[in-house]
């Protein structure tokens, strides 16, 4: 599936996901909110992505094969070029919220999670950071 390039006037997010629907679903709403959306189906290609493009926010998974979200979570957070970056992590693992907010996490949504609701999560992290939202 072809992505769209980034543009100055949309904010940009990487889903890191590695179920195809929850990928599908979360991207085909953020896009039609005006976000350019790129995604990934692990964590090893979700962190090639993160560093390439420096996105204004990450949605990330934390059960992932080749390399988990915990993971992708600390290199993300240990890297000046994106240490910056909200990250949103969307888990079914309810026993874990609190060390995901100790592991750098700005915001923690259970799965299963409306499409909806995750836009609204990202808005406000943005609203926080002082970003321009699309109208």
């Amino acid at each position: 599936m072809a992505t769209k390039r980034r543009t100055p006037d949309a904010p940009a997010v990487i889903v890191i996901e590695d179920d195809f629907d929850a990928r599908r679903i979360y991207s085909d709403y953020l896009r039609s909110k005006g976000w350019t959306v790129f995604t990934a189906a692990d964590g090893r290609s979700g962190l090639d992505k993160t560093m390439e493009l420096t996105p204004d926010a990450l949605v990330l998974d934390l059960a992932m094969p080749i390399v988990d979200g915990w993971t992708v979570l600390k290199h993300v957070r240990e890297s000046s070029l994106t240490a910056h970056i909200p990250v949103i992590v969307v888990s079914a693992m309810s026993d874990v919220r609190d060390a995901a907010f100790d592991a750098g996490c700005d915001a923690y949504l259970m799965k299963p999670c409306g499409p909806d609701v995750l836009y609204l999560q990202l808005r406000a992290l943005m609203r926080l950071r002082g970003e321009s939202m699309p109208a």
